[in-house]
């Protein structure tokens, strides 16, 4: 027994199957079967009334009007070469802001390299603090690229007690 009222064909021409349980597209209105129910798959003729992506400028987050047929791409660039209004001219957004607190050095950097006993700005050159004679501690936090005579290595019975103490294990004699 055949109902002949009962479900819907495909509207796709080349596929016109009968389906019980048909899919509307929401931008053409048409019936379709689980195949070809998305809009790529059946090139809905409609489906630029449902896509609404606006593109946004990565350095204004401002939206950027597009005309059908038209690649986001090129138009956000050309935006960006003509249009932005970023802080990306102006002169207090440097990129290069931060600036060397050692005497008589210039040089500025992207990132701001602290000093961690004396919390001043240093450039790559003079970040660490045996560069910059830094004020904040007498002992020096490591003698990495000192000369060998500025640091007593330890010998024998007094290396063992100096693992032990920088390994904080304990020593028996």
């Amino acid at each position: 027994m055949e109902f002949p009222d009962l479900g819907k064909h495909c509207a796709e021409e080349t596929c016109k199957q009968l389906d019980f349980l048909p899919l509307k597209c929401d931008a053409c209105e048409q019936d379709f079967c689980k195949d070809h129910f998305a809009r790529s798959a059946h090139r809905c003729p409609q489906d630029f009334r449902k896509d609404v992506r606006v593109p946004v400028c990565p350095l204004c987050d401002q939206p950027v009007p597009l005309r059908r047929g038209q690649v986001a791409d090129v138009v956000v660039g050309e935006h960006m070469d003509r249009d932005c209004k970023s802080l990306r001219g102006r002169k207090d957004d440097k990129i290069f802001r931060h600036r060397c607190s050692r005497d008589g050095c210039r040089k500025r950097e992207m990132l701001a390299l602290s000093c961690h006993q004396c919390a001043a700005n240093f450039c790559i050159a003079h970040r660490h603090p045996l560069d910059h004679a830094c004020p904040g501690s007498h002992h020096p936090v490591s003698t990495a690229g000192c000369p060998l005579t500025m640091t007593p290595r330890p010998t024998g019975a007094s290396l063992r007690h100096w693992l032990a103490k920088r390994l904080r294990w304990r020593v028996t004699r």
